[in-house]
C-alpha cells in the first residue's frame, strides 16, 4: 500500500479531484496549506505599501491507495495539476505498513 501526498494550486483541485475519481480513487484527504519552494513567493502592493508575501497558498492532498494503483493515481495528478509554470508542486509517495478502517477493523486492502 502506498500513501500519495500532492501540493498542488487551489485552482487545480477540482481538475485532479475529477481525474483520480475517474481512475476509481475513493477517498481523499484536502488540507488547505502555506508554503514556497523555488517559486519564493511574491510582491504585493496593499494601500500604497509594497510588502514580500513569503507563504504561498496551496492545497496539500492525501490519497491511500494499493501499490497496483500508485503510478497510476501518480500520473493521474500530475497530468491534471501541470501547468507548466514555477509552483505547480510536488507529489511524494511513502510505503504504508498498516491501514485499519475504525468503523469495521477492515485491515490494509480491504480497509481503503
Amino acid at each position: 500500500m502506498k500513501k500519495i501526498e500532492a501540493i498542488i494550486k487551489p485552482f487545480k483541485l477540482d481538475e485532479v479531484r475529477e481525474a483520480l475519481s475517474d481512475i476509481g480513487v475513493t477517498g481523499l484527504t484536502v488540507t488547505e496549506v502555506k508554503g514556497f519552494g523555488r517559486q519564493k513567493g511574491h510582491t504585493e502592493l496593499y494601500r500604497g505599501a509594497e510588502y514580500v508575501v513569503d507563504f504561498l497558498p496551496k492545497i496539500k492532498l492525501e490519497v491511500a491507495v494499493t501499490t497496483e494503483q500508485a503510478d497510476r493515481v501518480v500520473e493521474a495528478i500530475q497530468s491534471a495539476a501541470n501547468t507548466g509554470k514555477i509552483g505547480d508542486g510536488k507529489i511524494f509517495v511513502y510505503d504504508l505498513e498498516k491501514v485499519l478502517r475504525i468503523r469495521t477493523g477492515e485491515l490494509d486492502g480491504d480497509a481503503l
